[in-house]
């Protein structure tokens, strides 16, 4: 099994950019799609404009609404966070309060309670000025907004990524924000929410038949990705159940995994945290019930052969 799946480089990837996936929606894609390297989506009539995520750091919310303003859409009235982690909400101060920020009930209060997450794992990452600006407008179920005639629903799926996660779901253009439900090219990331959970998000997103998918990491595809996902976390599953019953370790249970073709995605050493978060199921935990940090990324530092993950924005 690889140890270290991405090289650690000072490199800053390429400047990311607009690409359009139906007419009035672009996705923001962030190359190389690693840790902090989200996508983000634009949704205009020409009027108004509908921001799905912002950035990990001040500098590159700042180039997102630069990017904004140059495609010629107006600059965003609504934010709609996918989920609260930073990379996905750091920069939603850089478009508030002229824009309403909207989210998950949960994704706001985890948002609030998480705080300053990013900067407490990545001290040595100039994030800039962050003030942490929750979703003002929350909704539980699902909501429905419109951009001119443009419909754009946003579905809770249930505890999955996250405990708040949202997708994001423009039926005409038959295109859907998935936020980290799903990553295109890298290892689903379940440590925070639930491996169940995610497998029934997957379902809800099946269920939508988009034909183009705006994952939260890696490239824009369709609905093919669903199965490498659902491959992964089935298999993750399986791993941590025959696992769990020979009483190893999370650590150890990874250690010895062969990944098999899932080795080529990257970030493998998430699978260690996605281990600890199927232990902590099979043992009775709630979906999203809080788990150690320091020993999921400790854990995920050995898996990357010593070295701390990197935080590429």
């Amino acid at each position: 099994m690889s140890r270290t799946s991405r090289p650690v480089s000072d490199a800053v990837p390429e400047e990311p950019g607009l690409t359009e996936v139906a007419a009035g929606v672009s996705a923001f894609i962030q190359p190389d799609g690693g840790w902090c390297l989200n996508n983000a989506g634009v949704v205009t009539d020409g009027a108004t404009t509908l921001l799905v995520d912002t950035a990990a750091t001040e500098r590159r919310a700042r180039l997102l609404a630069r990017r904004i303003a140059e495609s010629g859409a107006p600059a965003p009235r609504t934010v709609v966070n996918t989920h609260h982690h930073g990379d996905h909400t750091y920069g939603n101060a850089v478009f508030a309060p002229a824009a309403t920020i909207i989210g998950h009930t949960e994704c706001r209060s985890e948002l609030l309670a998480a705080g300053h997450q990013l900067e407490a794992v990545w001290p040595q990452t100039d994030f800039g000025d962050i003030v942490l600006t929750p979703p003002s407008l929350t909704y539980t179920d699902s909501l429905t907004l419109y951009v001119g005639d443009t419909e754009v629903r946003l579905i809770h799926p249930g505890v999955a990524h996250t405990r708040g996660d949202t997708v994001v779901w423009l039926p005409r253009q038959r295109t859907v924000f998935t936020g980290d439900l799903v990553f295109n090219g890298g290892t689903p990331f379940v440590f925070m929410g639930s491996l169940a959970g995610s497998l029934r998000a997957l379902e809800l997103l099946r269920s939508l038949d988009a034909t183009t998918v705006v994952p939260g990491h890696g490239p824009v595809t369709g609905p093919e990705v669903y199965d490498t996902v659902e491959a992964y976390l089935r298999f993750t599953d399986e791993l941590a159940r025959r696992s769990h019953a020979a009483g190893l370790t999370p650590l150890e249970a990874a250690r010895g995994a062969d990944l098999g073709p899932f080795a080529e995605l990257a970030e493998s050493e998430r699978l260690v945290a996605n281990l600890h978060r199927a232990y902590a199921e099979l043992e009775g935990a709630e979906p999203g019930a809080p788990l150690d940090v320091r020993a999921g990324f400790g854990d995920m530092t050995v898996m990357n052969g010593g070295v701390p993950v990197a935080c590429h924005a």
